[in-house]
């Protein structure tokens, strides 16, 4: 219930009660055969300067293409679009002119090619989920995301009754952990994000947090940054914070494409 009335007031109230600076993000979680992978590509390449196009026209503010690892066919997903807004209503709506973009992208086309294009797109992949989020917290960094950035999607879920203590522990315990390493040069960037739909008891997952590294070299060899020692309470805050969620998979994602 808390879940849906926020979704509520975040749709209805409009966008005087949003903050300027909010981001959110649609999530889509893509399934791909072997045999299917070559084409896959393409179709994303295809779709990587339609979307060119509508961030310039104000509809989108970015989109990533990630590959997913572990990566097989058993595994569920083997790859990750993520689409960045400035505004909920924009990204629930699907706001923009999708024609007008279109055509902005491919003058040449013609109507029989782009269907050709959307035909592929569809037999080329399945997309299998799609999660829409609210960013919520995040380090101060200038982390620029280049290509070949890794990034460990760590998918959790909270019940109602713990939100505020789950969200408090990440905030007040990994996310200043989080930034000094930021600080020290061996973490790109790290983010909290909350589903905002889908919602319910049976939803695989209610919050996402992002580990992003420029590279493997930097995840594995960059070390960690010494804190102070912790005391007894803060051992049982941090164990405390560990029983208001289930972590219930991580993927490690590798930036393949990008649209700023």
């Amino acid at each position: 219930m808390k879940k849906l009335l926020m979704l509520i007031a975040i749709i209805f109230l409009g966008n005087s009660v949003v903050a300027q600076d909010k981001l959110y993000l649609m999530f889509e979680f893509i399934k791909v055969d072997n045999e299917q992978e070559q084409a896959y590509m393409e179709t994303e390449s295809f779709w990587e300067k339609l979307h060119e196009q509508r961030v310039k026209n104000g509809d989108i503010i970015e989109w990533d293409l990630w590959s997913l690892q572990p990566g097989g066919e058993e595994q569920g997903f083997q790859y990750l679009t993520v689409t960045l807004y400035n505004d909920p209503i924009k990204m629930m709506s699907g706001a923009g002119n999708f024609e007008v973009a279109l055509k902005a992208a491919y003058p040449k086309m013609s109507e029989e090619e782009i269907n050709k294009k959307f035909m592929a797109t569809s037999k080329s992949r399945d997309l299998a989920v799609r999660v829409y989020l609210e960013h919520i917290a995040a380090t101060k960094d200038n982390f620029q995301m280049p290509l070949g950035t890794i990034a460990g999607i760590n998918l959790m879920k909270v019940s109602d009754e713990n939100y505020e203590n789950y969200e408090k522990f990440e905030t007040e315990i990994f996310q200043p952990i989080a930034q000094k390493e930021v600080d020290a040069g061996v973490r790109g960037n790290w983010g909290l994000m909350r589903y905002m739909l889908p919602t319910g008891s049976d939803v695989y997952a209610t919050h996402i947090t992002a580990d992003m590294y420029k590279d493997y070299n930097q995840l594995f060899n960059g070390g960690s940054v010494s804190g102070p020692e912790l005391s007894e309470a803060q051992i049982k805050k941090i164990q405390d914070g560990m029983t208001t969620r289930d972590m219930k998979y991580k993927y490690m994602a590798t930036l393949i494409k990008k649209v700023r």
